[in-house]
């Protein structure tokens, strides 16, 4: 099939989408991917088989998007932009990534009368409420949860197929009238054929925690520092190294200084992708200590299959498909959500049993080379499109 994929993003980077790309494409089928500009110029690129058309984005456009539901500007620009593609190419269906543009996807779907896929990487209305930008005073006034509610309600049962992250997902969404047959669950397990495992590299002596990814209020990194108050009583050369950055850093490096925790906690920036599985490797605990919302209980971070592929033992949240998630790959502890003294004792009882974090570490490097990769999951993305093409 001929599948015009829409992303609001730049790409590359975006580790779903190229794994969706690379997969179909060996399938058989030819994808051209709209996607915003990194650059101040319009330019068409090949990227493993796909042709990648990317189209320059105004600050305004960018900033509009926060009020797309109220106001036409990025759904003008939007349609502008796919009119274009489709004046060059001619397609056999649209596979859209998040909920945002679906109404404009909806719209080009019935004009050129092909299906329409949604494929919903995360929980769009419930990360809009937490999402900082929308809880100012303009956001509030531009971005209404109600309205991302029903207009997530809405494209659900306009969409021909509906790919969900997790299980836990598409309990959400699934509605009497909506036909669970066509949504189709594709977590973000990894590509066996992208990570190799070399074992774990010498440590100096330290217990060793680790956490990548965004550095936000919602990401629970507070609880963990809270617990590390307590966890140094026990094992003062506690070490916890994080990869990445974002708006709570500030905060939380305040609240290091003022605790004393400077010699425990070391903020890495974000780091390649070969430098972060580097300090993984070397670390002993892997982290996930997500807030517990509507949007994290429904969620499926690509990292939770890393850590138990790399044999490291994980500690998270009682987040709802996190949890069933270690549950099945027995590969680590859950705590309840923001209690930092049970998750300091979770911390105290793994960094002392080596023999524990051993065997949890081996059971989730085996579910992940038996269940939970790219190449199991993957099926589910290439089924959707064969029963398109029936």
């Amino acid at each position: 099939m001929r599948i015009l994929m829409i992303l609001e993003n730049t790409f590359p980077p975006d580790v779903r989408v190229e794994k969706e790309i690379k997969s179909l494409d060996t399938a058989g089928h030819k994808i051209v991917l709209a996607c915003s500009a990194p650059t101040s110029r319009d330019e068409i690129i090949t990227w493993n088989g796909a042709t990648i058309i990317r189209k320059k984005m105004s600050r305004f456009i960018y900033k509009s998007s926060i009020g797309c539901l109220r106001f036409p500007f990025y759904f003008n620009y939007w349609r502008k932009f796919l009119k274009y593609v489709f004046s060059k190419y001619e397609f056999d269906a649209i596979h859209l990534h998040d909920l945002p543009l679906a109404k404009v996807a909806k719209e080009f779907s019935v004009k050129h009368q092909i299906p329409f896929v949604l494929d919903l990487h995360e929980n769009w209305p419930a990360a809009m409420k937490i999402a900082v930008h929308t809880n100012t005073f303009l956001g509030k006034i531009l971005s209404s949860n109600r309205q991302w509610q029903n207009y997530e309600r809405k494209m659900l049962f306009q969409a021909d197929k509906v790919i969900a992250v997790v299980e836990e997902m598409k309990e959400r969404i699934s509605q009497p009238e909506l036909d669970d047959k066509n949504i189709y669950i594709l977590p973000n397990t990894i590509n066996l054929n992208d990570i190799s495992f070399e074992g774990s590299t010498a440590k100096n002596g330290h217990s060793t925690l680790f956490y990548a990814g965004g550095i936000n209020f919602h990401r629970g990194l507070q609880i963990v520092l809270q617990a590390l108050k307590e966890v140094k009583k026990e094992i003062p050369n506690i070490l916890f190294n994080i990869v990445g950055s974002g708006s709570y850093e500030k905060v939380l490096k305040n609240y290091v200084r003022k605790n004393r925790l400077k010699g425990n906690v070391v903020f890495l920036g974000w780091k390649s992708y070969d430098e972060m599985m580097d300090i993984l490797k070397k670390s002993d605990i892997a982290l996930i200590p997500h807030l517990r919302s509507e949007q994290t209980d429904n969620s499926s971070p690509n990292k939770i299959f890393q850590y138990a592929f790399m044999k490291k033992p994980v500690i998270c949240s009682d987040c709802r498909s996190l949890k069933r998630l270690i549950s099945e790959m027995k590969s680590g502890v859950v705590y309840k959500d923001r209690n930092y003294k049970e998750l300091s004792r979770e911390i105290i009882r793994l960094s002392k049993d080596k023999k524990l974090r051993d065997k949890l570490g081996e059971s989730g490097h085996e579910a992940v080379l038996n269940k939970y990769n790219w190449q199991k999951s993957s099926s589910e993305l290439l089924r959707l499109y064969e029963e398109l093409k029936d």
